[in-house]
């Protein structure tokens, strides 16, 4: 069999691990980590549930790999947002995009993912690994677009303030939608890294 023979079956391996990360994250949204199964998530896919263990043997590994899958795209998403870096990025934009990372179905599905390590002793230590790296690029990524100087006193932690206050109000959008208060507060942060940051 040649190369050009075997490329269609791994464009179609390809295509359903996608599928399958994408109908993980959409079912831990919707359902929480109790109603997301393999079978459930392969069902939402469109494929077999060999299928689906052909891909990722175990619950877990299917579950960390979509939240991995996620935070990649959300870091794309974001850079893709301010090609030119901080150059061409109003601070403004930066802090309400931030912010936007934490206010949809993807930030949900990751913390319904927290929420079931907290529980779940085999998926605890992949979750906590996972999110330590996710926070580190997704803080990089903070510093570049910000054209934050973390060699001055006091700047690390005033990005890491943003980060923790994008993710509260991540949490708060779960139970009601505060377009407004959120629109104030990215507004305020906005000024408040103006002077913090120079």
């Amino acid at each position: 069999m040649t190369t050009v023979d075997r490329l269609p079956k791994q464009d179609r391996s390809r295509a359903t691990r996608q599928r399958l990360l994408e109908a993980a994250v959409a079912c831990l949204a919707e359902h929480g980590w109790a109603g997301s199964t393999v079978a459930v998530v392969a069902e939402r896919a469109g494929v077999s549930r060999g299928a689906a263990q052909h891909h990722f043997p175990t619950r877990e590994d299917l579950f960390t790999a979509a939240v991995e899958y996620v935070a990649e795209e959300r870091s794309q998403a974001l850079r893709a947002l301010f090609p030119e870096g901080a150059q061409g990025a109003d601070r403004r934009a930066v802090v309400a995009a931030l912010v936007d990372l934490y206010t949809g179905p993807l930030f949900r599905a990751a913390l319904h993912l927290w929420v079931a390590a907290s529980n779940e002793e085999q998926l605890g230590p992949r979750v906590t690994e996972l999110e330590a790296r996710v926070g580190r690029e997704t803080h990089r990524i903070a510093v570049d677009l910000l054209a934050a100087d973390e060699t001055r006193p006091g700047v690390r932690e005033t990005v890491q303030g943003l980060l923790d206050m994008a993710r509260g109000l991540g949490l708060a959008n779960l139970l009601t939608d505060d377009r407004a208060r959120r629109d104030r507060v990215v507004s305020q942060w906005a000024d408040l890294l103006d002077t913090a940051l120079g």
